[in-house]
């Protein structure tokens, strides 16, 4: 984590042209500001904390507001604007972006003797719908985590869509997990390629 923190404590210096005159007792000047509007907490969450219990951590940060969350896995198009629009128009408690992702393997038909009649790639759409991971929150999320040892997508998640208190915001743009060398690959081809279709940003 230290890594990261140090990353945003520079990020202002590694993104403007500053010129250090050491004539000047080390007078540092900023010429341009090529920064971003942001506002970053960065909070340690334990490192042996479950996913639950580290959303339950960040609740005194939030200051009673819905709040956002994805994983640190996956890439997708999804728009944010329209996901956090959907959320706020169906008054539920959780809503989580779902995606059909491809298959990762090749379908068979096979015989009883083994012959294969028919070999396929999976397409998009003969799969069911996956969490893809980008959620919209109320804080009342908080009210079904326990503590530290709170697998959110267990007990909170379920129980949630148990009281009909989950929605899910299909997505049928991009959305791809990077769970394996093979898709860390793909993902590093689309980006230098140029048509990373996640970077939506200029």
């Amino acid at each position: 984590q230290h890594v990261i923190k140090e990353w945003f404590a520079d990020y202002y210096l590694h993104n403007s042209d500053i010129t250090f005159d050491f004539t000047q007792n080390n007078k540092m000047i900023v010429h341009n500001n090529i920064s971003e509007p942001w506002k970053v907490t960065l909070i340690d969450t334990g490192l042996y904390t479950m996913t639950g219990g580290r959303i339950k951590r960040i609740a005194d940060y939030l200051e009673g507001e819905p709040f956002l969350l994805t994983y640190g896995d996956g890439v997708s198009d999804v728009n944010i604007r329209d996901l956090v629009a959907f959320h706020r128009s169906h008054g539920k408690m959780a809503t989580i972006t779902s995606a059909q992702p491809g298959g990762r393997f090749g379908v068979l038909d096979i015989l009883e003797d083994g012959t294969i009649t028919n070999f396929k790639e999976k397409k998009k759409e003969d799969g069911g719908w996956i969490n893809a991971g980008f959620m919209v929150l109320e804080p009342q999320i908080m009210d079904l985590i326990e503590g530290d040892d709170t697998v959110f997508e267990k007990y909170p998640l379920e129980e949630a869509a148990r009281r009909g208190q989950l929605n899910a915001y299909r997505h049928n743009g991009f959305w791809q997990c990077m769970d394996t060398m093979r898709e860390k690959e793909k993902l590093e081809e689309l980006w230098q390629s140029g048509q990373a279709p996640w970077k939506v940003w200029k």
